[in-house]
């Protein structure tokens, strides 16, 4: 099945509202001539609505890095969904590796949160990956399968077939180190089947991405794979010319 690609960026802690917002140009060219994939923007909250405002009547989606799990609460500092909407999000990543391994989220809370983002009709980018110590001992599989399991217990089909799951290989974020092209397929052909077996019918459309030091020298060689379907980007998403690169790699 032909899946639409996805390029989102994750700039992460970086980009004033200011810099968010000079970035527009270069994304509103990108979408004028690139045709048939989908491009997303993940700024920190506080661009949220300024780039919404900027980028409204593009087809580039503006959404958010995290959320918390609850609608609203004595949760000082915290993000509901409900929040993230009103400021034009329209979607959220979920369980980024930093989240999990910096920040000390478990496989509950970031269920919690898929939970959450889904209820509040975000569409949510779900991030799967293992550490170094876990694909050396040569439990890669293990580890992403477990963390899937968590995330989708309890959401129904019809629910789950809005998420996008992001493989990101931990040992591949902001290295410069990058998954081979069959490694990576290989990990995705894993998610698949995973979600054939236990999501449905359903997983045949929805897309895996592959985060972890893209850039536009490797995304061609990434995106020719059957079960990639896009990319999440980190530090090559901060420059227009480098984050267009990639999109027009996907394109291709």
């Amino acid at each position: 099945m032909s899946r639409r690609k996805l390029i989102a960026a994750n700039w992460k802690m970086n980009k004033t509202v200011a810099e968010a917002t000079a970035f527009v140009p270069a994304l509103r060219a990108a979408v004028a001539r690139l045709a048939g994939i989908d491009l997303a923007i993940f700024p920190s909250f506080f661009c949220v609505r300024a780039l919404a405002d900027a980028l409204a009547g593009t087809s580039v989606a503006v959404g958010a890095q995290d959320l918390h799990w609850e609608p609203n609460g004595a949760f000082t500092g915290e993000v509901s969904g409900a929040m993230l909407t009103d400021a034009g999000a329209t979607m959220v990543i979920v369980g980024h590796s930093e989240r999990r391994h910096v920040m000390g989220e478990s496989d509950e809370i970031v269920a919690r949160k898929l939970a959450a983002a889904l209820r509040a009709r975000l569409a949510p980018i779900l991030c799967v990956g293992e550490l170094l110590s876990e694909r050396d001992a040569g439990n890669e599989k293990a580890v992403v399968e477990r963390q899937l399991a968590s995330a989708f217990q309890g959401v129904a089909e019809e629910m789950a077939a809005r998420v996008v799951v992001a493989y990101e290989p931990v040992w591949a974020i902001g290295t410069g180190r990058t998954a081979q092209p069959d490694d990576a397929e290989a990990m995705h052909g894993a998610v698949r089947s995973w979600l054939s077996a236990h999501v449905g019918a359903e997983a045949v459309s929805m897309r895996i991405l592959y985060g972890g030091s893209v850039n536009a020298g490797n995304a061609a060689g990434l995106i020719a794979r059957e079960n990639v379907d896009g990319f999440l980007v980190g530090g090559a998403s901060l420059d227009p010319a480098s984050f267009v690169a990639i999109a027009e790699a996907a394109s291709g």
